[in-house]
């Protein structure tokens, strides 16, 4: 693949077929992502620790739980097609670049105009935006460029490792990773909450186990739908049990938001559940063209409305702070989801035209193809 192709990471063009089932559950997992920002950011999720959520604040519950799942899937994603792919340095720089780009030009426009507030503005905000992978400005993005990092390792052993093997392997990363803090009623001085790169280690080598083995129960879609959902009943159960346990008694405060972290057993096996579901899927030719179309620019809803500079910003954009009934919070969630996956996903197509043609230029300078020369030897030295 040339590099101007992984610069502007047109991976539509990318000569392996899509699958538009996994790609239509990209669009969907980044769509639930948004619905987690707007309600969480935008201080819609009642008070766990409050005597009365009321019914918003409760409904607002329902739904980040069922949307709980869309990080750990979206890694699913990721994962089941790294790991039978090759490390490739331009993938990675075309990947940073387009983290930067965002990181910079919004953060820079968000302070310019007054978005940002201005007493926040520091240099601390500057480097976060000159620096995002390593200043953790988008902590998803901070925690996958290690793991593409790690792929020319990991990638290695799930393509090499015997079913036996990768299972054990699998098993004992669950172990320490989610199982350990699923059952224990303390904080694990070490749990990162699946924030950080070792869950995203587990998540890769589950698609992995997926991939090249496959699972016997979720070869059945109706099988891999009630996984999913009483996967994110339990979690409400669960959440709920800790909340009413907390209010009769004060205690296990700190431990009552544990069931919806990503590294959670629960909402790690709905997420399997959903991955099942739409791996099972199979969309009309005109679908597929269009979801094929749209899914290599979802990565920029996120680093879009993600960004510091409007991180807590948008959502007063949509009334996130009027919202006064159960119906109006459903409207005004499913309005601020398609306009902000519509303008992220345009925003991103403008974002490739210009990194294309800004690429096609520089091809003109000596030293720049040099470089593009340099890269594309290290992407031979791992292609096999």
């Amino acid at each position: 693949m040339s590099m101007s192709e992984e610069i502007s990471v047109e991976r539509a063009k990318n000569s392996r077929p899509r699958m538009a089932n996994l790609e239509l559950l990209r669009c969907v997992a980044m769509m639930m992502v948004v619905v987690l920002h707007f309600l969480g950011k935008g201080d819609i999720l009642g008070n766990l620790s409050e005597e009365s959520m009321g019914s918003v604040g409760f409904a607002a519950w329902v739904l980040e739980i069922f949307c709980i799942v869309a990080v750990n899937v979206y890694m699913l994603i990721s994962g089941y097609f790294l790991c039978t792919s090759s490390f490739k340095l331009s993938r990675l720089i075309g990947l940073y670049l387009q983290v930067w780009v965002y990181s910079v030009a919004v953060g820079l426009l968000a302070a310019g105009f007054g978005i940002y507030p201005a007493e926040e503005f520091s240099i601390h905000y500057l480097l976060t935006l000159g620096f995002p992978v390593i200043m953790g400005h988008y902590w998803f993005m901070t925690a996958y460029v290690f793991l593409y990092l790690l792929l020319p390792l990991v990638g290695m052993a799930a393509r090499s490792m015997s079913r036996q093997q990768i299972k054990a392997v699998l098993c004992l990363l669950l172990f320490t990773f989610c199982l350990l803090k699923s059952i224990l009623p303390a904080r694990l001085e070490m749990d990162g909450q699946g924030y950080d790169v070792l869950w995203y280690l587990c998540v890769f080598m589950t698609a992995a186990y997926i991939r090249r083995f496959g699972v016997p129960f979720l070869k059945r879609k109706g099988v891999a739908l009630c996984l999913y959902l009483l996967g994110c009943a339990a979690t409400f159960v669960e959440l709920m049990a800790l909340r009413l346990l907390y209010l009769r008694t004060g205690s296990l405060e700190h431990i009552i938001k544990v069931p919806i972290e990503y590294n959670h057993l629960l909402p790690f096996l709905a997420s399997v559940g959903m991955f099942g579901v739409f791996r099972l899927i199979r969309l009309p030719k005109k679908m597929t063209e269009s979801v094929n179309r749209i899914a290599p620019y979802t990565l920029g809803v996120y680093l879009l409305h993600e960004n510091m500079g409007v991180r807590y910003q948008w959502q007063l954009w949509f009334g996130a702070g009027r919202i006064q009934s159960v119906a109006e919070l459903l409207l005004r969630t499913l309005f601020a989801v398609i306009v902000v996956f519509i303008v992220g996903v345009l925003v991103d197509m403008a974002r490739a035209v210009l990194m294309r043609t800004f690429h096609r230029g520089l091809l003109h300078l000596s030293p720049y193809r040099f470089v593009v020369d340099k890269v594309n030897a290290v992407d031979e030295l791992f292609r096999g």
